[in-house]
């Protein structure tokens, strides 16, 4: 496959990490295409969360194959495309890297605490909060075997945190 300068990047995070908030920023400030990962779902995976029910690897397969599917025809027509994605296991992060060369991730990483807190903020999200016990359980942090994995904190103000994003994005398109 030949590369292009076209990049895409996948915010991932558990649910509350702010990664819709940070992917919205970002998608305005660069004029950037934006997908929401959670609106491939399929509908039995959002009746199954909004029941209260965790994921599992058979019910994310399909929804990951059509985030890759997505990213691969993103990167074809934008020069920067932003896609809201967990990707809390690294076969999940691997899978979407498939065909996708020009992929990276931008962890945005907080403690359960700081996390938790956000989620009893929220309204209108068919997430649960209980289940975040479940998503930190499920993740697995990228570690030195991914380079291509930016990591953000996030216990920080989120101007902060998309600023630091936005440098990061920045040094691909210069």
């Amino acid at each position: 496959m030949t590369t292009t300068s076209n990049h895409i990047f996948v915010l991932m995070g558990v649910s509350g990490s702010g990664k819709s908030v940070v992917a919205s920023a970002l998608a305005r400030d660069l004029s950037a295409a934006f997908l929401d990962g959670d609106f491939l779902h399929p509908r039995a995976n959002i009746e199954k969360m909004a029941a209260g029910h965790a994921l599992n690897d058979d019910d994310r397969a399909p929804w990951l194959a059509a985030i890759n599917d997505a990213a691969f025809a993103m990167q074809r027509t934008n020069a920067v495309s932003i896609i809201v994605c967990s990707s809390l296991k690294k076969r999940y992060r691997d899978r979407l890297r498939q065909g996708n060369d020009n992929l990276s991730f931008i962890y945005l990483k907080g403690s359960f605490e700081v996390i938790e807190e956000r989620m009893k903020a929220r309204k209108g999200h068919f997430f649960k909060s209980e289940m975040l016990v479940t998503q930190f359980d499920t993740l697995e942090e990228p570690g030195a075997d991914e380079p291509d994995v930016f990591v953000v904190n996030i216990a920080q103000p989120v101007e902060k945190v998309i600023d630091d994003t936005l440098n990061y994005i920045r040094q691909f398109n210069q």
